[in-house]
This record gives C-alpha cells, sequence and structure tokens, in this order.
C-alpha cells in the first residue's frame, strides 16, 4: 500500500475499523461504525471491519471483515461483544498490517486491538461512544462507577486520539484527564430520513386515525433509557389530548414488562432503513427523555425527518438542537419541564409543523461525506505524525 502523497492528493490507505458491534444489531455505535466504513471506501481506502460473529443469519461474512470469536451480551438478546483475540490480531496484522485502527469499543476485543497496535507501532483512535460509568450506576453498582471511569480514561489514554461527537464531551473529557480529545461530529443520512416519506398507509398499518397526535421513541427499551418518564409525559398530554398516540421502536430487556403495562401503546420492534425513516416521517413528536446517552444518534435522525423534538439539553440535542426553534431542549433532570414541553407540542399542530421544518434545515449539512473525509484526514494525521 503507497504512503504518503501524489500531487497534493491522498493516497489511498489500508485502515481497520475495530467494533463489538455492527449492522444488523441496531445502536448508535454499530450505525456510526457502519457510516464511517463506508465513507472511508467512497474516499479510495482499504478497510478491514473486525468483528465477533453474530448470530443473525442476515449477517454473513463480507468481504473486507474480518470475523472474531463472541458472546451473548447479558440482558440484552441479539447484541454480541467480542471475546480476547490478541493472538490472531497480531499474526493478522503483522501479515498486513494497516497504517492506522479505528477501536470503537472499549470491550474485551477492543482491549486486544489496543494491545497489539501498541506492540507494532501502529496509531489507533479510539471512539468515546458510551458511557458505561452513568451505566453502572442505573444498574445498581453505582459505587463502582469511579472504577468504571479510570478504566475507561487508562483504555483511551494508551490511544493516539479519543474521538468524540460532541464540544460538550470534548471538554468534560479533557478536563477529566482524559489526553489528546478530538472532536469528529456525527453525520445523518438526510436523503434516507426525510419528511416527504411520510405514509398515510403507514399510519393506517399501525392503527393511526387521520388526526391522531403521533408520539413517538426510538431506541432500546431497557432501564437506562429513563423510558418512565416518557410514559408519564404521554398521559399527562393524552389527559388533554385524547387522540395522542405513543409507537415505540426497538426493543430491549424492559420491552415486555412496558408492553404489559401499556396495552394501548403500538410496539413495532426493530426497524431498519427505509422502513424506520417512513415511521419517523409519519410520525408528529419525538420524545427522548434519556439521560445516559454519549451522544444520542436518533435525535438527528429524527431532526431530519422533520419532527420536533422533546430531549434533555445534552449530548445530540445541546449541540444540535435550539430550544423553542427545533422542539424542546430541557435542563437535565427537569422532569416537570419535558412532561409541560410534550403537552405543548403535542396540543400545537401549527408549533409542531414550524419546529419540524426548522429541524430539519439545521442539521441538513451534517453529510456522511463531509463527516468521513474528517475522519480520514484524522486517521492520516495519526500515520503522518508516527512516519515522521
Amino acid at each position: 500500500m503507497a504512503r504518503g502523497h501524489a500531487g497534493g492528493m491522498p493516497i489511498p490507505r489500508r485502515f481497520s475499523l475495530v467494533s463489538e458491534t455492527y449492522p444488523p444489531e441496531v445502536n448508535g455505535v454499530a450505525l456510526t461504525v457502519a457510516g464511517l466504513e463506508h465513507g472511508l471506501r467512497e474516499l479510495g481506502h482499504a478497510v478491514e471491519i473486525v468483528r465477533p460473529r453474530q448470530t443473525e443469519p442476515s449477517s454473513p461474512q463480507r468481504e473486507g471483515e474480518w470475523l472474531v470469536a463472541g458472546a451473548q451480551m447479558p440482558r440484552y438478546p441479539g447484541l454480541r461483544f467480542g471475546l480476547p483475540a490478541g493472538r490472531q490480531l497480531l499474526q493478522r496484522w503483522q501479515q498486513q498490517r494497516p497504517d492506522a485502527l479505528y477501536i470503537a469499543t472499549e470491550g474485551p476485543l477492543g482491549g486486544s486491538a489496543l494491545r497489539v497496535a501498541r506492540r507494532l507501532g501502529i496509531p489507533v483512535a479510539t471512539g468515546f461512544h458510551t458511557r458505561f460509568d452513568d451505566y453502572a450506576g442505573r444498574y445498581g453498582v453505582g459505587f463502582l462507577r469511579p472504577l468504571v471511569f479510570a478504566w475507561m480514561r487508562r483504555f483511551h489514554n494508551r490511544g493516539n486520539a479519543t474521538l468524540v461527537p460532541t464540544q460538550e464531551l470534548a471538554d468534560f473529557l479533557a478536563g477529566q484527564g482524559f489526553d489528546r480529545v478530538r472532536l469528529l461530529r456525527r453525520a445523518v443520512d438526510t436523503a434516507l430520513f426525510h419528511p416527504q416519506r411520510r405514509s398515510a398507509g403507514l399510519r393506517t398499518r399501525l392503527g393511526l386515525a387521520v388526526d391522531d397526535v403521533a408520539v413517538i421513541h426510538v431506541g432500546r427499551i431497557a432501564p437506562e433509557k429513563n423510558l418512565g418518564l416518557a410514559v408519564q409525559a404521554f398521559r399527562a398530554l393524552q389527559v388533554r389530548q385524547p387522540n395522542a398516540r405513543f409507537v415505540f421502536v426497538g426493543d430491549g430487556p424492559s420491552r415486555a414488562e412496558l408492553q404489559a403495562a401499556n396495552p394501548d401503546f403500538v410496539f413495532t420492534g426493530v426497524l431498519r432503513g427505509e422502513e424506520l425513516a417512513a415511521t419517523f416521517a409519519s410520525a408528529d413528536l419525538f420524545v427522548f427523555p434519556s439521560l445516559s446517552e454519549t451522544f444520542g444518534n436518533v435525535t438527528l435522525e429524527a431532526m431530519a425527518s422533520g419532527l420536533p423534538t422533546v430531549a434533555y439539553n445534552y449530548g445530540a440535542a445541546r449541540e444540535h438542537l435550539r430550544d423553542g426553534e427545533h422542539g424542546a431542549a430541557i435542563a437535565c433532570d427537569d422532569a416537570a419541564a419535558f412532561i409541560d414541553a410534550v403537552i405543548r407540542f403535542g396540543l400545537d399542530a401549527e408549533l409542531r409543523q414550524r419546529s419540524g421544518a426548522a429541524a430539519r434545515a439545521a442539521i441538513a449539512h451534517l453529510s456522511p461525506a463531509s463527516v468521513a473525509a474528517g475522519f480520514a484526514a484524522l486517521l492520516n494525521e495519526l500515520v503522518d505524525r508516527r512516519a515522521a
């Protein structure tokens, strides 16, 4: 593989992306990695994906992928994590050395990749995608939060750059002793997620009447997502707006309990691609009460779909959602204000239409191509710095 530049143009390089999750799994990390992979390939780079074998029959090994052993993620059916693979990675990368690595996950596979890369002198960028320290608190082991955070800091500081999606997170991590933090904004496919995908037929299939106000939540149905507040806010709206309907898109360990307690809600299960985009566009209001996100890709997808959004003011919302203009960006942990905002937007069709159009316009510049170009430039910078 050639190195350097020719005539001012970057020479294609070989990059390895290591992730313990990848489509058809549906989560922010998997979709982000897939988007970066596609973008690098479009720029002419050779890309290798290193990931665990998945259980779904729809996920066979593709060209450019290397599958390693994995195990079931506890409490999350359909999600797996990679087992340690240091010896295999060492042999593979000694034979076919990548110019740089991107490690998206801090699990056993990611840890193996980081150790091997350091041994071989391969530059590494790591992705800070998930606040595992917050998860510890929400799963009843809050006493472990300082240890988890210290472990994450040590992991990322062993790389050459830690990539984060928001300036807010970059500032926070830098203040907590994380070295070499770099901002790489997330992209959203504005051609896929588009208001024109709104479908009267789809609304009918979901059991929605013409005048129903469809409130939607998209994401993992799990304890850390604070879904009790979403239900509480919707019920408060329903008192004032009896034709409001709640649509849950996704799956997770809390689905059965939530569905049993709310038989009038619509649960679609996991949706992907055009089906997901059409469901977004066919709704009227997106609510996202989670306080455990590192970013929250679904916020951008909702805004691209022309939906006013009610979310807490951090992550993607803090970076892109303007309170009162695109929806409501609520101060963290102000549950009363969150409920009030859901009621306000649920009752006012004109406000929803105006805010949804403004939300769509606000994120039109976040194209996958521009984000991939920035990602490639950062990896090339690490390669050139190592060569120098």
